[in-house]
């Protein structure tokens, strides 16, 4: 067993980047056929009541009784889901996959800018030029794009706000004394919070004939739900309860992998300036990583 297992590892990390960098793919095929929140209820009603059925009926777990703990899951809920998916599926009707990619693999410097800031440390420099060669890599990737209406400002200013949501939500997460409470249970009642956050709002908007609920619909809401969502996150945890320091390496292929899917199956334009934009982010998290471990060390 332990001979198979650096290569279940690097099984489990190619399959990672794969699915976790589909999701903009996936959510542009969706959006051919439906509205973006009615793309998103869905999806979350589905992966909430498979994570919760996980939970509470097959691993028998309990559910929370502790207010405290419904209060954190109500908050982590409209941040990480209903305004950060809410935003992000609304901003990529604005701009390409590829670039929606990208954009969802700066997270980690911003979780690591905001986090500065929200418990008052000095702002390293390492930090500032991380944050400036993502937003240059950003702008250069989608320079060509804004020309050929493969992107618009509106797009990419949605596409910040949701990423600065999805940060503000890890960072108070990570804040909290979840007293125990399996992930499974935190991550299926947090995503049926997000639903219910964006159903009014999905209600209000809706419009019959801007949807058509087809083969593109069905199957991009079950990948979302299942591939994308919980079978990439439960990958992920693998891979960080083995090895944090290797499993943040393969974040680093995901832009990359991002923008592969999108030429493959949305036909979307890849040139140079799309080359210099996911270098840029690439170094930008290098950096971001290099000064984590200097801090674990």
């Amino acid at each position: 067993m332990r001979s198979n297992k650096p290569f279940l590892n690097f099984l489990s990390g190619i399959t990672f980047v794969t699915l976790w960098s589909s999701a903009s793919s996936a959510t542009k095929i969706g959006l051919t056929a439906v509205q973006p929140l009615v793309l998103s209820i869905p999806r979350f009603i589905l992966a909430s009541a498979l994570m919760l059925g996980i939970s509470h009926w097959f691993m028998r777990k309990p559910i929370p009784r502790d207010k405290q703990i419904w209060k954190q899951i109500i908050v982590y809920g409209f941040f990480n889901v209903g305004l950060y998916l809410g935003l992000y599926v609304v901003a990529m009707q604005e701009v390409s996959a590829g670039l929606g990619s990208l954009f969802i693999a700066i997270n980690p410097v911003l979780i690591m800018l905001i986090s500065t800031i929200w418990y008052r440390q000095p702002v390293r420099p390492v930090a500032l030029w991380s944050f400036a060669l993502c937003m240059l890599g950003m702008v250069l990737a989608a320079y060509p794009l804004l020309h050929d209406s493969h992107a618009s400002i509106l797009g990419l200013a949605l596409l910040l706000l949701c990423n600065i949501s999805y940060s503000v939500g890890a960072i108070y997460f990570a804040k909290q004394d979840w007293k125990d409470t399996p992930i499974l249970t935190i991550n299926g009642w947090q995503t049926l919070v997000g639903c219910i956050c964006l159903l009014p709002f999905a209600v209000y908007f809706y419009k019959q004939g801007a949807n058509v609920f087809n083969g593109a619909f069905i199957g991009s809401v079950v990948w979302l739900a299942i591939p994308a969502s919980i079978v990439a996150s439960l990958l992920w945890m693998m891979l960080l309860k083995d090895n944090p320091t290797k499993a943040s390496a393969w974040l680093f292929l995901c832009p990359v992998a991002g923008f592969a899917i999108a030429a493959v199956l949305m036909g979307e334009p890849l040139t140079l300036y799309t080359l210099a934009g996911v270098l840029l982010v690439v170094a930008g998290l290098y950096m971001v990583q290099q000064m984590k471990s200097e801090k674990s060390s």
